[in-house]
């Protein structure tokens, strides 16, 4: 199999069959909840907050929390006490556990569950889904991340409602180059070979995204929601601290989940802390970008609905 990343596909038009582009539907069904777009900020402390998670929950966004240094019951109360829904993510070590018994016990089951490691095909994420299933078992799991058949087919049996597929493709990982091992430059044809066996759970294309056209070629290779780290984190509203370079640009603090930043590791590092340059418009005004940019790779798809993209054809480029 020729394996492949996005900017070597293109994709095939077909006959537009509306009268405007505002005539196509973004929407997704993603576990109980619809949402506007199948996209969704990483769960990463330099992209969401509190404050932005509100903001999506309250337009119609789907948002994941990260977890670090997050308070989960108060951060779920808080969500609650808004009237909206609560998407948390967790390790898999003991503080992990320790979180789901504290939910479990002031009765508080969770939406969405994002279990978020580096490495998901593993005994440890095993173990963790199964704890979750016996003790807040109304959550929808969200495992990952992963980059083969096998491990979709092992998280899927294990109970993972969705599975986050891309190991190493993000620019702030260094995964591929410390280790050898991901989906670097060859993120776009994983995600189609690891959606082609999955048989229940939905596939999370994470990582690797550069272009809002991006979203759209996951879609027809298989995904149903597409997590975006890099994009949304030079946002004038996004957590990063504000740095004003020495060239008189101003950039956004933008850092992996595995990086020393952020872990205060000193070893098995597997990402970095850059620099990007700081849009103008905020996390809302950027979905409604995106949005647009969909609409018009849908009537491009020939249909009305995001889900006439399943049905696209595309060319890999030599």
């Amino acid at each position: 199999m020729v394996h492949y990343d996005y900017d070597r596909m293109n994709l095939i038009p077909k006959m537009c069959i509306v009268e405007s582009r505002n005539e196509c539907s973004t929407r997704i069904q993603f576990g109980k909840y619809n949402f506007k777009l199948p996209v969704v900020p990483a769960n990463m402390e330099c992209v969401i907050n509190e404050d932005i998670a509100i903001q999506l929950a309250k337009n119609g966004y789907f948002y994941v929390m990260h977890r670090f240094n997050v308070d989960t019951l108060k951060f779920c109360r808080s969500m609650i006490s808004h009237k909206l829904y609560t998407s948390i993510s967790l390790g898999v070590n003991a503080d992990a556990y320790h979180i789901v018994d504290t939910l479990r016990i002031h009765n508080i089951t969770p939406d969405y569950i994002t279990i978020d490691i580096a490495h998901g095909h593993s005994i440890k994420m095993e173990a963790m889904i199964r704890y979750i299933k016996v003790n807040l078992p109304d959550s929808f799991i969200i495992a990952g991340n992963v980059s083969t058949a096998d491990a979709v087919v092992d998280l899927e049996m294990w109970g993972a409602n969705a599975i986050k597929v891309g190991i190493g493709p993000g620019s702030a990982c260094t995964t591929y180059n410390a280790t050898g091992f991901g989906s670097r430059g060859i993120q776009a044809s994983i995600v189609e070979i690891c959606s082609s066996v999955a048989k229940t759970a939905k596939i999370i294309a994470d990582g690797g995204i550069s272009h809002h056209g991006d979203i759209a070629k996951s879609i027809v290779l298989g995904a149903s929601m597409v997590m975006i780290g890099g994009m949304f984190s030079g946002l004038s509203d996004s957590p990063g601290s504000i740095v004003k370079g020495v060239d008189g640009i101003t950039y956004k603090e933008f850092w992996g989940s595995a990086s020393s930043f952020q872990s205060n590791k000193k070893n098995r590092i597997e990402g970095t802390k850059k620099l990007l340059s700081m849009k103008s418009h905020t996390m809302l005004e950027e979905m409604k970008h995106i949005e647009e940019s969909l609409q018009s790779a849908i009537s491009y798809g020939g249909g009305n609905k995001l889900e006439c993209l399943c049905e696209v054809d595309y060319i890999v480029r030599g």
